[in-house]
Order: C-alpha cells, then sequence, then structure tokens
C-alpha cells in the first residue's frame, strides 16, 4: 500500500499525557506518513511553551491563544504576551499558523458565557491583526448537536467574516476550522457559508456514530479536515486508549469509506485543504 501524505490538524502534544514519550509519538506519526502536525494552545502559557517546542521540528507547527474554559484568565496582559508571542514569530520561524484554540463552550461551567463571548471578541481582533485564520471550539450544553452555543458562535465569526471582506482580506478564503466538529446539518451549512473548513475526528469511526456520519457525508471534500484532537477521542480501532496523532491514518480510512474514495485520495485532499487554510511555509 503506498504511503499516505497526512496531517493531523489538531494535536494536544504539549500535555501532560506524552509526558514520558514525546519524541516517540512524534516519530510514529512521522513513520505512518504523517507530515505536519498543528499544535493549538488553551491558554498564554502553553502559547508560550507551544511556540518554543515547535521551533526546531519541520513537522510541527502552532496556534496561539484561549480556550473559552480559560476565557477567566484573560486580562490586557495576556492580549500583549499573545501579540509579541505572534510578532516575533512573524519576524522569525512563521510557526504559528491561527488563533487557537478559541470559540464558546456551554459542555462545562468553567466560565460565564459572557466572559468567553467578550474574550472571543478579544481574540478575534487578534486574528484580523496578524492576518491568521482560527481555530474554533464549539460544544453545547448536553454535547447537543445543536443550540446556543452554535448559534452566538456563527453569529459572532459570521460579523467577522463581514469584517474581512470590507478589508479585502485573504481571510475570507481561508477565516479558520470548526474543529472535531459535532453540530448537526443545518449548523454544517452556516459554516460552509462562510467559508470555514471542518474538522472530523475519531468520534466518526464510532459504531454508535450514525448521525454523525450522515453530517460528515456532507462536507464537500474541498472543506473537509483530518484531526486527532490528542490525547483524546481515540478512533477505532484503539478507542479507550490515548490518542495520538498516527492515528489520523484510521480517520482517513473511514472517510475514504463514507465517501466511496481511496484513502490515498482522501489523504492528498485534506492534506492540501489543511496547507490552503494554514499556509505555512515549505521550508522553515
Amino acid at each position: 500500500m503506498t504511503k499516505l501524505r497526512l496531517i493531523d490538524t489538531h494535536c494536544h502534544l504539549n500535555l501532560s499525557h506524552f509526558d514520558d514519550d514525546r519524541e516517540e509519538v512524534i516519530k510514529r506519526a512521522i513513520e505512518v506518513g504523517v507530515e505536519k502536525m498543528v499544535i493549538p494552545a488553551i491558554d498564554v502559557e502553553s502559547s508560550k511553551s507551544i511556540v518554543s517546542f515547535v521551533q526546531n521540528k519541520n513537522e510541527l507547527l502552532c496556534a496561539v491563544g484561549l480556550h473559552p474554559n480559560d476565557s477567566n484568565r484573560w486580562d490586557e496582559f495576556s492580549r500583549q504576551q499573545l501579540d509579541q508571542l505572534i510578532e516575533q514569530d512573524q519576524l522569525d520561524k512563521h510557526k504559528i499558523v491561527a488563533i487557537g484554540e478559541i470559540g464558546l463552550d456551554q459542555y462545562w461551567n468553567d466560565a460565564p458565557h459572557n466572559i468567553q463571548e467578550s474574550v472571543l471578541s478579544k481574540q478575534l481582533e487578534l486574528a484580523t491583526k496578524w492576518q491568521l485564520p482560527l481555530i474554533l471550539h464549539m460544544r453545547e450544553h448536553g454535547d447537543a448537536t445543536c443550540g446556543s452555543c452554535a448559534d452566538t458562535l456563527v453569529s459572532m465569526v459570521a460579523e467577522w467574516v463581514e469584517v474581512q471582506k470590507i478589508a479585502g482580506s485573504s481571510l475570507v478564503n481561508r477565516p479558520g476550522v470548526f474543529h472535531s466538529f459535532s453540530g448537526d446539518k443545518k449548523t454544517l451549512q452556516k459554516i460552509l457559508d462562510l467559508n470555514f473548513f471542518v474538522g472530523v475526528s475519531g468520534p466518526v469511526t464510532y459504531k454508535n456514530s450514525d448521525f454523525k456520519r450522515e453530517v460528515v457525508k456532507s462536507i464537500p471534500l474541498e472543506k473537509l479536515l483530518i484531526e486527532t484532537d490528542s490525547p483524546f477521542l481515540s478512533p477505532v480501532p484503539n478507542r479507550g486508549k490515548r490518542n495520538e496523532p498516527a492515528n489520523v491514518q484510521f480517520i482517513v480510512e473511514k472517510i475514504s469509506e463514507l465517501f466511496d474514495k481511496n484513502p490515498e485520495m482522501i489523504a492528498s485532499i485534506t492534506y492540501q485543504n489543511a496547507q490552503r487554510l494554514f499556509s505555512w511555509e515549505v521550508d522553515f
């Protein structure tokens, strides 16, 4: 079988789950054909450590920002620090390819909704300033497939996209990705209308995920991205174990079944999609 050309567009390799074997995890991913791995931050400190970690690793890219569940930790100094990180990266390695993981979360009660929305607005401004796409987190109360979380988030990013249109920004064509998308077809269509990409992760392989598979089949291939969300959401046949980027191959295989395409084609298309979204440099 031809070696697949893969990318994991969302993996938290910085988390403590990988402290004992992080380099081995990266090596295993490379061995199965993963050429790029994007590591999103969840707060300012992880933003700093991730930017430092990826500097001399050609396979690794990153995003900086505050996860909605960490919104209580945002202040003006947070913005200054993220600004400085991005500015230095722009002058040097160009390893920061997005603002993320940002968004809204109504599943947990770690931060009030109004504070989440305020912090998201501040980070949308940051994305505009640096012309970086978004890696968006969206999780409804009770893990519902639709609700006020989706309505609010889509509305906020729609206004942001309109700002990009008025400014003539290239972000109109690559505004970002709704990562590990778990919404319904109605929400899917709204984000597709805004030109967003859609991230698909391990649950598409689960036996009880017929609804999710039907939604995934509605995603145009040119808007599809593959991710593991490691160390979470490990796909079949490794469900229940710690997830890692090498498992992205199993998600590609399942999607190839859904679209009746060979895995090589799905891998190639999703790789090109990621390159179009994140616009990374060929050589660092």
